[in-house]
């Protein structure tokens, strides 16, 4: 994707800079992730869309070879270690290549693991907060 030099405010913003292909593959990453975290709000940061609840929920962006995902937990890497072989990934990341198709379902498991995951965190943070 050509569009590392453009500020984006919104995810349609983004999602109109995309290539056709990626653009579809991204409405329905966006529809699974929404479907997955009905509470979550939207929002682009980094540049990219993301999905906030109790802190940033997931990541995901186009390029030119791949969708990728963020973060890449630990939690994430225990719980769907087999299903995320394949998968290639920097640090963080999980790269599904744009010419293979998508796994929403993998990717709607994922989304429901992260919202417990964030829910957990800001249980313990206000635990500890009463605390003191």
């Amino acid at each position: 994707m050509k569009a590392e030099s453009i500020k984006f405010q919104t995810v349609e913003e983004y999602m109109s800079a995309l290539p056709p292909v990626a653009r579809k593959i991204l409405k329905e990453l966006r529809k699974t992730i929404k479907q997955a975290a009905p509470k979550a709000e939207e929002a682009i940061s980094y540049n990219i869309p993301a999905f906030k609840l109790h802190g940033v929920l997931i990541y995901y962006a186009a390029w030119k070879d791949h969708i990728s995902i963020y973060p890449r937990t630990a939690g994430l890497e225990k719980a769907f270690k087999k299903e995320l072989a394949p998968f290639e990934g920097g640090k963080g990341t999980i790269k599904f290549p744009i010419d293979q198709p998508i796994p929403y379902d993998l990717v709607n498991r994922m989304v429901k693991f992260r919202v417990q995951e964030n829910m957990d965190n800001a249980a313990a943070k206000a635990k500890a907060k009463a605390k003191q």
